[in-house]
């Protein structure tokens, strides 16, 4: 049976936990700064919806491997001793993962923007 009470009490957790990671990650407050920044540049420019479509899942992409990499964090220090060499490469590759994307998202953004601000010029 359907239960708002269950709905909104996973909501909660789901909230709980972005604010989790937004307090204690500055790579995330970092993202989330500069997802807020090519937000604005969306409204700002009249771009094509391919073109918002493809930042909008650039931008949740970076995000989403952001939480993921927090939750990779946690739950390898819980396993292994912080000290441990794959404990530190676990993490390494994970960063590693959210830079790539990272570099990506800011390749493809500057691709798309680039006219935008060329015309503005």
């Amino acid at each position: 049976m359907f239960s708002f009470r269950r709905l909104f009490r996973s909501f909660k957790y789901a909230l709980k936990g972005f604010l989790i990671v937004f307090r204690e990650e500055q790579s995330f407050q970092i993202q989330l700064i500069v997802a807020v920044a090519v937000l604005g540049l969306i409204f700002y420019f009249n771009l094509r919806v391919w073109e918002i479509a493809l930042l909008l899942l650039l931008i949740m992409t970076v995000l989403v491997l952001e939480l993921i990499n927090s939750i990779f964090e946690r739950l390898v220090d819980v396993l292994k001793p912080r000290l441990s060499n794959y404990v530190r490469e676990i993490k390494d590759i994970m960063a590693a993962t959210v830079l790539l994307a990272s570099i990506v998202s800011t390749v493809i953004g500057v691709i798309i923007f680039w006219p935008y601000f060329e015309s503005l010029i």
